[in-house]
């Protein structure tokens, strides 16, 4: 008897949730930048989801603090796919690193200007 269409998207579903946890526990086994923004994150985004005055507000506050701990997500990803190739010098190799580097940085930046016009309206 043929599987269902819904059971093999229960499925597949399933899989794929899996393979993000082993994704998820290893950038929290292996990346110690990502477990200091996770660590901040379980402070930030309650305090940002209490002092949000709307919604728009919460999600803004705590959606920026999230956006953190996906680029950082993809940055090592990055980096590990740049180390799976050897430890010899490379200027792209580099330039990789130093761009996914970037963009932490950028959504770092990001939490620090929303926050700050967020819950300060005269910086706005």
């Amino acid at each position: 008897m043929a599987e269902s269409t819904s059971n093999i998207f229960k499925r597949r579903l399933l899989k794929s949730f899996g393979y993000s946890m082993q994704g998820l526990l290893a950038t929290v086994r292996e990346e110690e930048a990502f477990r200091v923004e996770l660590l901040l994150a379980l402070f930030l985004v309650p305090l940002g989801l209490y002092l949000g005055e709307s919604g728009v507000a919460k999600a803004l506050l705590a959606g920026s603090v999230f956006l953190v701990l996906i680029v950082e997500i993809v940055n090592s990803a990055v980096e590990s796919v740049v180390d799976r190739f050897g430890a010899e010098q490379h200027e792209l190799a580099g330039r990789a690193k130093d761009q996914g580097s970037a963009a932490v940085f950028l959504a770092l930046f990001l939490v620090l200007l929303v926050w700050t016009v967020v819950l300060w309206p005269a910086a706005a």
